[in-house]
């Protein structure tokens, strides 16, 4: 079959590993010093690993190749790592600038480390009041206001489809000018949500509705919250969400909130 699979340009390759702990399937291992995809069915073609490779040895291609097999890769993985749950993500210890963040999965890391801006981390979502006096104006957020986020990395390409702030969690499906756009994005959208960025535009749209397949078919999302600009290109996001759902075969809940580009909600 003709589909998406991860390919290694070993020529560029220096074999510092620092895509092998983003992917949580363990398709990729060092061989004679270079990263080698283990088995195409490990494979399934999302390219976690893509942000990883400071060579731009990796690629994701279409060519012929066996289906993914998760069977495989709960094989695989339970191979590498006796009594660790299937998909488990393999992640580096954090680095020791960022003591607060927590690293998601077990297992140290390859020689050279792993890549801190895309590395899979929970962040401490310790649920304190915001502090600071009033907001400048009416809708604007106080002043010194605490983040929601309580995750990394957000951006779609780069987030694995079985990170455990997936599980039980409400979805927040976001364009990525909307946080630029709409003050109060972290207090009435982002607390209490996992979340993915995107820009449909900008980005292959038939990408992110595959992507959000796949996480919302492999985690428990309760709830998917679209938040997108107003204008015509931007809807795509709210299509993908759609389409993922649909992948997923789950009744998922869906909400879809349009921010227009003077920073009002329209709905």
């Amino acid at each position: 079959m003709i589909r998406k699979i991860v390919q290694i340009d070993e020529s560029k390759c220096d074999g510092c590993g620092q895509c092998i702990p983003s992917c949580a399937e363990g398709a990729i291992a060092l061989v004679n010093g270079k990263a080698r995809l283990s088995s195409d069915v490990l494979c399934d073609g999302l390219g976690a690993c893509l942000g990883e490779c400071p060579q731009g040895a990796i690629a994701v291609i279409e060519r012929d190749a066996p289906a993914f097999d998760e069977a495989a890769v709960a094989a695989h993985l339970a191979k590498d790592r006796p009594g660790a749950a299937p998909h488990a993500p393999v992640a580096a210890p954090a680095a020791p600038a960022r003591p607060r963040l927590s690293v998601l999965g077990g297992g140290g890391a390859p020689a050279g480390g792993g890549c801190p801006g895309s590395r899979s981390q929970v962040l401490p979502r310790r649920g304190l009041s915001v502090v600071g006096g009033p907001g400048p104006g009416p809708g604007l957020p106080p002043a010194g206001a605490e983040s929601r986020l309580g995750q990394w990395p957000v951006q779609l390409h780069l987030v694995p489809v079985t990170a455990p702030y997936f599980e039980g969690a409400d979805l927040l499906v976001a364009a990525d000018c909307v946080p630029f756009a709409y003050a109060r994005f972290h207090e009435d959208f982002l607390a209490g949500r996992a979340i993915v960025i995107g820009c449909p535009k900008l980005d292959d749209n038939a990408f992110y509705a595959q992507k959000l397949g796949a996480i919302l078919s492999r985690s428990d999302v309760r709830s998917v919250t679209v938040v997108r600009m107003e204008v015509p290109c931007c809807g795509g996001i709210s299509m993908a969400a759609r389409q993922g759902i649909a992948a997923s075969g789950k009744a998922i809940p869906l909400d879809d909130v349009v921010i227009g580009v003077d920073g009002a909600r329209r709905g």
